[in-house]
């Protein structure tokens, strides 16, 4: 017998607990395949959260057994469905002692035994359940057992986890619930919404292993913290397991945000689905929740978290729905001021502006900081100009004293936009400086070096102050350093050590109207980032397009 070495190592009472398997079965079953079947099936590890993989309509079986004892032997179960809705069920084997008995002193009537119909075993179901909540089952035995454990899902292929523990004195894997575990809604603002709820034992008995973390998002409450990564990842993100719970920022992904203020971390995940943030707050039971939208409702889920083992509790989640936006106010225009905009590109509401003129020309002049922003005036209720800019753009208007101006602002991007806004009838006092045709950086890749690179941009006929900045980056930073950039920004928003020179310059020919500079000193085969600041008369900076150049690795 090719399996002969598992006759020797099998534990004898569970060899007779797959006797007893084989004996409930129909005739034609094999003893050696139940055997065979026995040892290919999965035990399940007592005192481990095991991680179950499901495909559809394929049941999964998990084993245990539970030895016999002078005291009865407790022992818990829990299963977490991480998706959709699960069955499982809990199916016990035992035999009794004096069969067992038999069967230790090589009885030759084992097997005989084994096949009557009067055989003193009993096989039953001792609990089934259907459904994606987590669910724990509670049990004592005081007898030799062998338990099996099935697991079905009948939806899609799943994944779910299993713990066992049969020690409940050294406690628990899972952070425990308060009695009530639900989350009160205990204040709602336009932008806000704050939350309470009651601590968990856990918490009071193991302050410093044991965190509360947060989940808001616009679709529905989740019943697990795997169930909410499971429907995270399924949604185009992508979520390091456990990111917000073990506190790693280097595991970051693009379409992912990192805040750290005031001991809390919240990473918030960006999706065409929507937006997922998980907060973590420490000990704190209550939160008021940031930067929501008017008028949106928010489903709120609390976990709390063992740090030391990753396992969470979920308490009962919750929703509200964020007061309505009041009326936009207008805001008044003041002739030669400067003011910066913020746009929600979410809502996609217009941000409107007044100017009332007090001479014939006007010139409005719009910087886009961020983003891509639409920009629609009207003259006495008449458009005059409507287009979307990211850049510099000026807009020269002749009319009438008195004529009423209206400009109306909206992202044109998902994301949030700004921009600066400025209004004159001074147009020999520009706040912002002249501008070339191109506001484009041009490297030579000819002319890279291991240690320098050479780069060139347009200049103008005014003279004008220009400021060279470099920095250092990986190439998994590249979409991130351009995206996020604030155009509006000017050199002092800079460290001193990515400071390169300044310069000024000018030529009455446009056509000769272009400086190179080479920036030495670099490092070979490394990526990076150079900006470029136009700074005319009135201090205010113009930032060129940034470029990206990378060192030659070898010279």
């Amino acid at each position: 017998l090719k399996m002969s070495w598992v006759w020797f190592y099998l534990p004898l009472h569970l060899l007779m607990a797959v006797c007893l398997c084989h004996s409930i079965r129909a005739p034609t079953t094999s003893f050696k395949s139940d055997l065979f079947n026995f040892y290919h099936s999965l035990i399940l590890a007592d005192g481990k959260e095991t991680t179950v993989h499901l495909l559809k309509d394929i049941p999964k079986r998990y084993y245990f057994v539970l030895e016999e004892g002078r005291a009865p032997a407790p022992f818990t179960i829990t299963v977490t469905p991480c998706d959709v809705p699960i069955e499982w069920s809990i199916l016990i084997h035992k035999a009794s002692a004096s069969f067992l008995g038999k069967a230790a002193h090589g009885d030759r009537d084992t097997q005989e035994v084994s096949k009557s119909q009067k055989t003193p075993s009993i096989a039953s179901t001792i609990f089934n359940y259907k459904g994606n909540s987590v669910e724990t089952y509670v049990g004592m035995s005081s007898y030799s057992a062998l338990y099996m454990l099935e697991f079905l899902s009948t939806e899609r292929d799943t994944h779910i986890t299993v713990y066992l523990t049969t020690d409940t004195t050294s406690g628990h894997l899972y952070p425990e619930l308060p009695v009530d575990p639900r989350i009160d809604v205990i204040g709602i603002g336009h932008t806000t919404v704050t939350l309470a709820w009651k601590h968990s034992p856990s918490v009071l008995q193991h302050r410093e292993n044991i965190q509360y973390c947060l989940l808001v998002n616009e679709k529905h409450n989740y019943k697990s913290l795997c169930a909410a990564e499971t429907a995270i990842r399924s949604s185009g993100m992508k979520l390091p397991p456990m990111l917000a719970l073990s506190l790693s920022p280097y595991l970051l992904e693009p379409q992912q945000v990192m805040i750290l203020s005031n001991s809390e971390l919240s990473i918030i995940n960006k999706a065409s689905s929507g937006e997922v943030r998980q907060i973590c707050m420490g000990t704190k039971n209550t939160y008021t929740v940031p930067s929501l939208s008017p008028s949106t409702q928010y489903y709120f889920d609390v976990f709390v978290v063992n740090l030391l083992t990753n396992a969470s509790a979920a308490y009962t989640g919750t929703f509200a729905r964020t007061l309505e936006e009041p009326e936009p106010k207008m805001t008044e225009l003041k002739d030669g001021k400067v003011i910066q905009v913020v746009l929600d590109g979410k809502k996609q509401k217009f941000y409107s502006l007044q100017y009332q003129a007090r001479h014939k020309r006007v010139q409005f002049t719009f910087q886009s900081c961020r983003g891509q922003v639409r920009v629609h005036i009207t003259k006495n209720g008449k458009t005059v100009a409507s287009e979307n800019i990211s850049g510099l753009r000026y807009f020269s208007l002749k009319g009438n004293l008195l004529d009423t101006y209206l400009v109306q602002l909206r992202s044109t991007e998902q994301s949030n936009s700004s921009v600066k806004v400025q209004v004159s009838s001074h147009f020999h006092k520009p706040l912002f400086p002249l501008l070339p045709e191109s506001l484009k950086i041009k490297s030579f890749s000819k002319l890279r070096t291991c240690n320098s690179v050479t780069i060139a941009w347009l200049g103008t006929q005014e003279e004008s102050k220009y400021c060279v900045y470099k920095k250092r980056i990986e190439e998994d930073q590249v979409w991130m350093e351009l995206q996020s950039t604030d155009r509006c920004a000017g050199p002092e928003s800079r460290h001193k050590s990515e400071k390169v020179l300044c310069k000024y310059f000018y030529d009455i020919n446009l056509q000769r109207a272009v400086t190179t500079e080479t920036i030495k000193g670099l490092d070979a085969g490394t990526l990076y980032l150079f900006d470029v600041y136009l700074i005319g008369p009135s201090g205010i900076p113009v930032r060129y397009h940034s470029k990206v150049v990378k060192t030659r690795k070898k010279c």
